[in-house]
C-alpha cells in the first residue's frame, strides 16, 4: 500500500508541475495530461526535455533583440517605411485601422513600400530563380533552410555554392538540426573544407540535453548580396521536385523578393546565424542600396522564441476577423488553436466565403487525423474543405478579400504560431494577390471538395482516432 501511495503522490506532483507550467495554453495543457495519464513516468521525462522552457525562450528573446537594434541602423532609414494607413496602395486599407495598426505594431519588421515580388509555384521554377540568383553573386551568399537533403538537388546547390565560395563569394550555410538530422558528414565537410561556413541551428543531441528539442528553424532563406531574397515553403530535397513516388507531384509556392523587404529577410538569416554559429554580424555592407523601382508594398513577420509577440498568429486573427468577401486558406496541416478556430466559423456563419485546401494524401496520418478533427462542426458553420488529390500540396497561403495575401513558412497550426521559427511575407498589391487567387482556383480544380453527409457517415474508429489525434494536437 505504501508504493501505492507514492506512486499517486508521484503522479500528482507530475500533474501540478504541468499545470503550473502550461496553465497559459489549456490545449496544450490537456493534451500533456493525457500524455501523463497513460505513461505516468515516462511522460514526464518526455515533457521535461519537450515541452517549451519558458527561461530559454526569455534569454533567446532578449539576444535576439539587441542583435537587431545593431543591424537597425544600418537599413531603416533606408527603406521606404509605410507609417499612415492612407500611404498603402491598397485603398481597402483606409476603412481598416484596427488592422493597419495591429500590423504596423506586430513585428520589428514594418510594411515597406519599394519592392517587386515574383511567385514561384513549384520546386523546379524555385530552385531554378534561387539558383540563378546564387550564380550570380558577387558579394555574399545566405542560406538557410529546415531540411537540407544530400541528394541530387541538395548536391547542386553544394556545387553552386562551393564554386561562389572559391570565387571569393562569402557563403553562410545554417541547417536545422532536427529537419536536416539525415545529413552525411562528408556532405557537411565538403561544405567546410570548400570554404562554406556550415552551422546546424540547435543540433539534435544539444537541444535534447538543453531541453530547446521543442525549437525548430522552420524558416527557408535565401538573400544573395542583399538585393534578392527568396522565402516560402520549399525545402531543399528532391522531394521537392516531386521525385518521391510515394508523394508523387509536390504543389508548393515559394516568393522572390526584390526591394526594401530584403533588409528585414537579411535580419532575420543574421539574427538566426547568431544563434547558431555565436557570431554577430552587423556589416553595413550586408545591406547595400537596391535599385529596386517596384511599388508593391509588403510586410517580412517573423516569430518564434525569439521574439516577444506571436506576429504571424497575430496577422492571421487580425485579417480573418475583419473579411467581407473571402478568406482561403492552404495548408498542410491544420490544426488552428481555438482563437482562429472561432474566427473561421464565425466568419463563415457570417457568409464570408471560407475555403481551406489540405492534402487528400498527407505526409503524416497522426496529423492528418487531427486535421480532419476540426472538418466536421467548420463544415456544419458553412466552411468549404477541399483535398488536394493531383499530389502533396505543401502551399502555406493565406488570402483575404483583397486586403492581403500571405506566403511563408507557417503552416495553419499550433507548432508553426506558438514554437517554431518561422516566417512569413505580407503583400498588399493587386497583383501578388490576384496571382496567387488564380493558383488557389488551379488547386481547387485539382481538389474534391468534402461534403458533410459523406464525411459525417465516417466509421467510429476513424472519429476516434481523429479524437485522440486532436487531444494530442498541440504537439504535434
Amino acid at each position: 500500500m505504501v508504493w501505492l501511495l507514492l506512486v499517486l503522490i508521484v503522479f500528482i506532483l507530475q500533474m501540478a508541475a504541468v499545470l503550473l507550467l502550461e496553465f497559459r495554453n489549456p490545449s496544450k495543457t490537456v493534451a500533456w495530461m493525457f500524455i501523463l495519464f497513460c505513461l505516468p513516468l515516462l511522460g514526464f521525462v518526455i515533457y521535461f526535455f519537450v515541452a517549451q522552457d519558458y527561461q530559454k525562450r526569455l534569454k533567446i528573446r532578449q539576444k535576439g533583440s539587441r542583435l537587431f537594434r545593431e543591424m537597425k541602423e544600418h537599413f531603416w532609414d533606408r527603406a521606404a517605411v509605410v507609417l499612415r494607413k492612407e500611404d498603402m496602395n491598397n485603398p481597402g486599407f483606409h476603412h481598416h485601422d484596427r488592422l493597419f495598426n495591429l500590423l504596423k505594431h506586430l513585428s520589428e519588421s514594418p510594411i515597406t513600400g519599394c519592392n517587386e515580388t515574383r511567385v514561384l509555384t513549384d520546386g523546379k521554377e524555385t530552385y531554378d530563380a534561387m539558383l540563378k540568383a546564387m550564380e550570380e553573386a558577387k558579394d555574399h551568399i545566405h542560406v538557410e533552410f529546415y531540411i537540407f537533403r544530400n541528394d541530387r538537388i541538395g548536391t547542386k546547390f553544394q556545387d553552386v555554392m562551393i564554386r561562389k565560395a572559391k570565387e571569393g563569394v562569402k557563403v553562410r550555410l545554417v541547417c536545422d538540426g532536427l529537419g536536416s538530422y539525415k545529413l552525411k558528414k562528408a556532405f557537411i565537410r565538403r561544405f567546410k573544407e570548400s570554404g562554406v561556413q556550415f552551422y546546424f541551428f540547435l543540433p539534435a543531441m544539444v537541444s535534447m540535453f538543453s531541453r530547446r528539442i521543442n525549437y525548430r528553424n522552420h524558416r527557408k532563406i535565401v538573400v544573395v548580396d542583399g538585393t534578392v531574397g527568396f522565402l516560402g515553403g520549399i525545402n531543399v530535397g528532391d522531394d521537392y521536385l516531386g521525385e518521391y513516388p510515394d508523394m508523387g507531384y509536390w504543389r508548393d509556392t515559394h516568393l522572390q523578393v526584390e526591394g526594401d523587404a530584403v533588409y528585414f529577410l537579411q535580419s532575420v538569416f543574421l539574427h538566426d546565424w547568431k544563434l547558431a554559429s555565436g557570431e554577430a554580424i552587423s556589416n553595413p555592407s550586408l545591406y547595400p542600396e537596391h535599385h529596386c523601382t517596384g511599388k508593391e508594398q509588403v510586410q517580412i513577420l517573423s516569430s518564434g522564441p525569439d521574439t516577444s509577440w506571436n506576429a504571424i498568429h497575430e496577422m492571421c486573427f487580425g485579417a480573418i476577423s475583419v473579411a467581407k468577401e473571402r478568406i482561403w486558406i492552404t495548408s498542410p496541416y491544420f490544426i488552428p488553436d481555438e482563437g482562429l478556430y472561432e474566427a473561421l466559423k464565425t466568419a463563415a456563419v457570417s457568409g464570408v466565403d471560407v475555403r481551406i485546401i489540405i492534402p487528400d494524401h498527407a505526409d503524416s496520418r497522426l496529423v492528418k487525423l487531427a486535421s480532419l478533427s476540426y472538418v466536421e462542426e467548420l463544415l456544419a458553420a458553412g466552411v468549404s474543405f477541399y483535398e488536394y488529390e493531383k499530389g502533396f500540396i505543401h502551399a502555406k497561403v493565406l488570402i483575404v478579400d483583397e486586403l492581403l495575401a500571405s506566403v511563408g513558412t507557417a503552416n495553419m497550426d499550433m507548432r508553426s504560431f506558438f514554437c517554431n521559427f518561422e516566417l512569413t511575407a505580407v503583400m498588399f498589391d493587386e497583383q501578388p494577390i490576384h496571382r496567387l487567387v488564380s493558383d488557389f482556383k488551379e488547386d481547387l480544380n485539382h481538389s474534391r471538395a468534402i461534403e458533410l453527409e459523406t464525411f459525417h457517415a465516417r466509421g467510429r474508429w476513424q472519429k476516434a482516432a481523429e479524437i485522440l489525434c486532436r487531444m494530442l494536437s498541440p504537439l504535434l
